[in-house]
């Protein structure tokens, strides 16, 4: 089982990345942000904690900048019904901190903002993880949100996913407000490519 992989990234796709680990590329399935918040050396390498998810047709390996990150998405897994392309969208809308808050305070109407979290889904996560999280979290999860990303208010996940990414906020502010409706109407990964294409103009 692999559980951590340094190396460089040679292949960012929006959710997949190869990492080259001496000559070895691996492909990851990441939240989105991973890149930008992996511990990096002075030579560029990046560190990514490693879960090793094995199936019967496929063995997969999904990588995250921390391993609160890991524990958070281990820890979503293993609620009824809520598998690792739902666990990623969670880990993608909203840091591993914010997620805990919002799970924490019982933010149902919030949860189900995220693409692929449907009401059912929400109150599962509240009422399973409630008291859960918190600990994985240790005090990170106890602090206030900053002001810039509030959780979960309208094109403010696309913002947080952007920010996450690396982008200035002022700069994601302004190509946010330039996508008008489409920011808060479409599917998250479909928000992101249109912001990227307009953030690198």
């Amino acid at each position: 089982m692999i559980g951590r992989l340094t190396g460089r990234v040679v292949s960012d796709e929006v959710d997949t990345i190869v990492l080259d680990v001496r000559g070895v590329g691996y492909e990851l399935t990441i939240p989105l942000g991973t890149v930008g918040r992996a511990p990096k050396s002075s030579d560029g390498e990046s560190t990514l904690f490693v879960h090793t998810h094995a199936r019967e047709d496929a063995l997969l390996l999904y990588g995250f900048p921390s391993e609160a990150d890991r524990k958070t998405f281990r820890t979503l897994i293993g609620v009824s019904n809520v598998g690792p392309k739902t666990a990623l969208a969670l880990l993608s809308a909203l840091p591993a901190e914010e997620l805990a808050r919002a799970i924490q305070s019982r933010d149902v109407a919030g949860l189900t903002r995220i693409p692929g979290v449907g009401k059912k889904t929400a109150e599962r996560l509240v009422l399973e993880l409630k008291d859960k999280l918190l600990p994985v979290m240790g005090t990170a999860a106890q602090t206030p949100a900053s002001p810039h990303t509030p959780a979960m208010q309208g094109a403010q996940v696309l913002v947080d996913a952007l920010v996450r990414m690396g982008f200035k906020p002022a700069e994601v502010d302004r190509a946010v407000a330039s996508m008008g409706d489409s920011a808060t109407k479409a599917p998250l990964p479909d928000a992101i490519r249109e912001a990227l294409k307009l953030l690198a103009k």
